[in-house]
């Protein structure tokens, strides 16, 4: 029987490391339907992990972050999930965390629960060049959504049925962690921030270097800004 609650796992190339997320995740909420978006990669991830139980989508053409979570979003939607939830297959985000955002967004009425390894100060910061960037991200958001964000680049999220249904229709590409919380406010929908331990990723680098950090933060920038002038009308329900 389908459970209410969807984790949605994007990845590409993550073999080292793919079956011990899984397990991680099955250990921490095993009242959760695990989905791992098999994003073209060119190693077994798509295969291990449908080896270790879990629903597998397997893109054909590697998407990127944002194709593949909205993959996952859509699939939360056509299946009737109550919540959908993003987790890293790098295994930075921490299983263990996500009772307290599930109880965070059912407590508040928020649409989004995100994860801030900012609040609570502990676990992995991040590197300092990109610590710089998310405080400039942070500062800009701030400012345009008139509410504190603390980590704007945060992938560990969790959405009710709102948000999973607007994430199904209209999904950032080139930066989705930070314009999918302008899109949200776009649309009258809410969030709250929860502090949450993350770890070093498993295995691999990010596809962020240093010498790409202030192309990212000028992009990102001027991104983030062009979506806070296009306000949507959109209703809830979800269509395939």
């Amino acid at each position: 029987m389908r459970n209410d609650v969807l984790i949605i796992v994007p990845a590409f190339n993550e073999a080292a490391g793919i079956r011990r997320v899984i397990a991680w995740i099955r250990d921490a909420v095993p009242y959760a339907d695990i989905l791992v978006v098999n994003d073209g990669s060119t190693d077994e991830t798509g295969a291990l992990a449908a080896e270790e139980g879990a629903l597998v989508v397997n893109l054909s053409n590697n998407l990127g972050i944002g194709g593949a979570v909205q993959t996952g979003y859509r699939y939360a939607a056509a299946n009737g999930y109550a919540y959908a939830a993003q987790m890293d297959g790098d295994g930075q985000h921490n299983p263990a965390d996500f009772a307290d955002m599930l109880k965070a967004l059912q407590e508040s009425g928020a649409d989004m629960v995100v994860g801030s390894r900012f609040l609570a100060k502990q676990g992995f910061q991040s590197t300092f060049a990109r610590r710089i960037g998310i405080e400039v991200l942070s500062r800009l958001l701030t400012g345009l959504l008139r509410r504190k964000v603390s980590d704007p680049t945060s992938g560990y999220r969790l959405c009710g049925r709102r948000a999973l249904s607007l994430f199904a229709q209209d999904y950032p590409t080139d930066y989705p962690e930070v314009e999918a919380l302008v899109l949200l406010d776009n649309h009258g929908l809410t969030f709250r921030e929860v502090p949450v331990v993350m770890k070093e990723r498993l295995a691999g680098t990010s596809s962020i270097s240093s010498l790409k950090s202030v192309y990212y933060m000028i992009k990102v920038i001027l991104a983030v800004l062009i979506t806070k002038t296009k306000k949507r009308k959109w209703s809830v329900g979800y269509e395939a």
